[in-house]
């Protein structure tokens, strides 16, 4: 899904047309979301990880150490 994220941002960028990129993202969106929706039906209770979670152990690891955040890249 990074990738198709990344190919519609690169094509926006470039002010070309993305929309055989951008349609691949919404369906892999829309695919995402009835898995998750199934996943609740079947009783998955557990908190999901999201994006600003991630972001925010991403900035602590930048800030508290970045030659061991450049290594890990």
């Amino acid at each position: 899904m990074a990738d198709v994220e990344a190919a519609v941002r690169d094509c926006i960028n470039g002010d070309r047309d993305c929309t055989p990129q951008a349609l691949v993202q919404m369906d892999l969106r829309r695919k995402v979301n009835l898995l998750v929706g199934e996943w609740k039906a079947a009783g998955g209770s557990d908190v999901l990880p999201d994006v600003r979670g991630r972001m925010r152990l991403r900035s602590v690891k930048i800030v508290g150490s970045p030659e061991r955040a450049n290594t890990r890249r």
